[in-house]
């Protein structure tokens, strides 16, 4: 091999480990959706849930983050998509086992149907009665999922909770799945008195816990750390402080 080949080889292994420490070092996209525990104030992103996050990217060292609220499906597809990227209160379901690598359980959520209460013609005590009734969900989300499993068919899909929500008002759906936070938010945003909400049954299938987690092209390091600094502030009661301000 010549000396001009040797430098060039040298040359190419330089470049290759430079690359991939440059991949080490892209700064972590942690996506969200607008909820009660992560919404905007101001520029900047907010939340009790956001408050977690970003405390176990700095203790676990990885303080080159941004943070973005987009719509679900949006932050979910970039999640599946791309390298570092953070998504967060993703529910842990079993067909998304594989497609995320997870951080750590955030909080644990119950949905429950809400209709109008003005709404007498919508009679829900089942979940076979509720298959009669248009539902409103939001695309790619664990509540959409849920209920085509259950073989609901009549689901009106929207891009966004208050959208979702709006439409409930509009009447253009009977009834919405909400955690009882995302009820009493959405009333404010949407300006209705929540007296004039109605729950009416419980999603017991649909519980779960909603977790941080990373895209699965993110290395394995990131994960790692992240990880660890995460059950350190869930054992020392951080995470569980944090989520009792009950911001929104």
């Amino acid at each position: 091999m010549t000396f001009s080949m040797n430098l060039r080889l040298i040359s190419l292994m330089c470049a290759a480990l430079l690359n991939a420490a440059g991949l080490q070092a892209q700064t972590i996209r942690a996506v969200t959706e607008a909820t009660p525990y992560t919404y905007l104030q101001g520029e900047r992103v907010a939340g009790v849930a956001t408050e977690v996050v970003e405390k176990t990217l700095q203790a676990a060292g990885l303080t080159d983050y941004r943070v973005h609220v987009y719509p679900w499906a949006r932050a979910y597809d970039a999640a599946l998509k791309e390298p570092n990227v953070l998504i967060f209160l993703i529910a842990r379901t079993h067909p998304r086992e594989q497609m995320f690598k997870w951080v750590g359980e955030i909080m644990k959520v119950d949905y429950y149907l809400y209709r109008l209460r003005s709404r007498s013609d919508v009679a829900v005590s089942s979940l076979a009665d509720a298959k009669k009734y248009t539902i409103g969900v939001m695309r790619d989300d664990v509540r959409q999922q849920y209920l085509q499993t259950q073989g609901f068919s009549r689901l009106v899909v929207s891009a966004q909770s208050i959208d979702n929500f709006n439409k409930l008002i509009k009447r253009q759906v009977d009834l919405v799945p909400l955690t009882e936070d995302d009820a009493s938010s959405l009333c404010t945003q949407a300006q209705l008195d929540c007296a004039g909400l109605e729950r009416v049954l419980t999603l017991d299938g649909a519980a779960t816990g909603l977790y941080m987690a990373f895209s699965t092209s993110t290395p394995d390091s990131t994960v790692k750390k992240a990880r660890a600094a995460f059950d350190k502030l869930k054992a020392d009661g951080t995470v569980r402080r944090i989520m009792e301000k009950k911001s929104g």
